[in-house]
């Protein structure tokens, strides 16, 4: 069993998780636009440092657009806040045709 492998296991994710430190706008009415940074993603979701700042609780509904992409803007993707720990937060992707 690889490092991935117990990582996802211990965590209970279907998705494997990546690595990747990226400059993310992170939207929501509570706490406006922050420039925050990813930890890693996946096919289902992301983790996001919170760096210090307060962001909403589990449950709620953020933007986010990955910053920095060279020709054009990236695309604002819909997240649920599905857990949070002193670091960050993490997110999955919501299918608005699934979610409304």
């Amino acid at each position: 069993m690889t490092d991935s492998d117990k990582e996802a296991s211990n965590n209970q994710r279907d998705s494997v998780r990546t690595p990747l430190r990226a400059e993310v706008k992170f939207s929501h009415p509570e706490v406006g636009d922050l420039k925050l940074h990813t930890g890693n993603i996946s096919d289902s979701g992301a983790y996001i440092l919170s760096e210090g700042h307060n962001v909403p609780k589990v449950g709620e509904r953020v933007a986010v657009q990955v910053q920095g992409m060279g020709d054009g803007e990236a695309p604002v993707v819909m997240m649920r806040i599905v857990r949070m720990d002193k670091d960050g937060v993490g997110l999955e992707f919501i299918n608005d045709e699934k979610s409304e």
